[in-house]
């Protein structure tokens, strides 16, 4: 069932499985204010009893990062160009950023768990988008590159944050800094994808890990995912406190004691 079909992202739903399409093959999925307002929308969008979202895109790339029309004076029809935005006040760039970054965030609400199916390039905000996924399943011929420090300016679509957390700060720093591509050996290699396969089986691969991660119960992934989470900002006797508070909340479930 399609829930959601404009601005080049399509949202679809099959039972407790949501699917979002980047439905712009002819250039390349290339990224704007549009369609991150529909990305946006399609986080709000999908059903409560959806668990797993996965993110995938149509033809050869993923996405090819932003529509660089942004950054001309006349900009994207119908949108603020980036070049007025640079010189509005410093309140009003980082409100727009902050809703430009709202299409990124929800991806990883903990309720959900989302897998990024990616092939072909996957360029700065391409990169980022397929960061915001829990996981992220590539075909064999992936190219992620992060090229905003190459244009003078930063990754600010929230993909810094997972980065350095699955990669760590020096690869992280050395990536964006350069802004080489990573290929899939690399990407596996390193963690940036869980799992590597032909491109022909992407989809299939996707959809094994979709149905295997459907098999626990809902509650125990939830809480899981939040344990996991929040892991890197604990110490260790923290963590330790919250595995007991989680586990008190599942077994008081389990035996029917539950609030």
């Amino acid at each position: 069932m399609t829930l959601l079909d404009k601005d080049g992202v399509r949202l679809a739903v099959d039972g407790a499985v949501a699917t979002v399409t980047l439905s712009n093959p002819a250039k390349r999925n290339v990224q704007s204010p549009a369609l991150w307002r529909a990305l946006s929308e399609a986080g709000r969008t999908v059903p409560g009893d959806v668990r797993v979202v996965v993110l995938r895109a149509e033809g050869a790339s993923f996405s090819a990062g932003l529509d660089r029309q942004a950054f001309t004076p006349e900009g994207i029809e119908g949108e603020l160009s980036f070049v007025d935005l640079a010189q509005a006040p410093d309140e009003k760039v980082d409100e727009t950023i902050a809703t430009f970054q709202e299409a990124f965030s929800w991806w990883r609400r903990p309720d959900l768990v989302t897998i990024a199916a990616v092939q072909g390039h996957a360029i700065g905000a391409g990169f980022q988008l397929a960061l915001a996924a829990d996981v992220r399943v590539c075909a064999d011929d992936v190219q992620f590159a992060m090229k905003e420090t190459s244009l003078g300016l930063v990754p600010d679509l929230t993909g810094t944050h997972p980065l350095v957390a699955l990669i760590g700060y020096a690869r992280a720093l050395e990536i964006c800094a350069t802004g080489r591509f990573v290929h899939a050996a690399e990407a596996e290699r390193t963690g940036l994808a869980n799992l590597v396969v032909p491109a022909q089986e992407l989809d299939g691969a996707v959809a094994d890990l979709a149905a295997a991660l459907l098999e626990a119960p809902r509650d125990a992934v939830i809480e899981t995912k939040a344990l996991l989470q929040g892991a890197a900002g604990r110490t260790y006797d923290e963590q330790r406190a919250a595995e007991r508070a989680a586990q008190t909340r599942r077994l008081r479930d389990l035996a029917g004691l539950g609030e």
